[in-house]
């Protein structure tokens, strides 16, 4: 699954990518309408986590251009407008649900997943990848029919690989995806990961190829 946060507080962003990442959801930021409308035209996104008050003008002018590129895409507006006006106005403007700021962290995920399972979307399925079965509703993972136990970043991480399989994850989505809220990441922590996480799939012989695209992220695909 994929969400795109438009924000333009970075650190309220970042937290929120953290948080849906805890979800299995990988996360692209954009600060301002015209960034999401251009990400929104080179991705697909399940679900959008909009701001209104933006440096480029009110979110709910993006809508528009984000429905034609993504018509069944659930838009979540967080904002600091929180008088009921300003929620009809949200949710005419063709928003599906309306979170006012201060938010609770619980409730914000709550109604992303109540979103995620609109007719159409179904997160829960299981996704393979080679011999690795990713269990979506329980993060669960096999390999070969047999339980893997994983360390909770290695989960992470392969979780966030496997959602994304046959495409480059960028080393930013994947310290999004992997690390907790306010944790202190080394350089080369995340490699570190990947190579844990890389020698027990071909300790399994899991039939993934887990490679690193230089300056860019890693991509895991079904072995050849």
């Amino acid at each position: 699954m994929r969400a795109l946060i438009v924000e333009d507080e970075e650190e309220l962003a970042r937290f929120l990518a953290r948080l849906l990442a805890k979800m299995g959801v990988i996360s692209d930021i954009a600060q301002t309408r015209g960034e999401a409308t251009e990400l929104a035209e080179l991705a697909s996104y399940d679900i959008v986590v909009l701001d209104r008050r933006l440096p480029d003008g009110d979110g709910l002018r993006a809508i528009p251009d984000l429905r034609r590129h993504g018509a069944d895409m659930p838009i979540l507006m967080l904002t600091a407008l929180d008088d009921i006006e300003s929620r009809i106005e949200g949710l005419d403007a063709g928003a599906d649900d309306y979170l006012p700021k201060p938010f609770d962290s619980g409730e914000l995920t709550a109604r992303v997943r109540a979103l995620l399972r609109r007719p159409g979307l179904e997160p829960d399925l299981p996704i393979s990848v080679g011999r690795v079965v990713l269990n979506a509703r329980d993060r669960t993972v096999e390999v070969r029919g047999v339980p893997l136990t994983l360390a909770v970043r290695e989960l992470n991480l392969l979780e966030a690989l496997v959602r994304r399989a046959n495409r480059v994850v960028t080393r930013e989505s994947l310290v999004e995806a992997v690390y907790e809220a306010g944790a202190d990441v080394f350089p080369n922590a995340l490699d570190a990961n990947v190579s844990r996480l890389r020698a027990r799939l071909r300790e399994l012989d899991a039939e993934v190829e887990l490679t690193a695209v230089r300056g860019v992220g890693y991509m895991l695909t079904g072995a050849t």
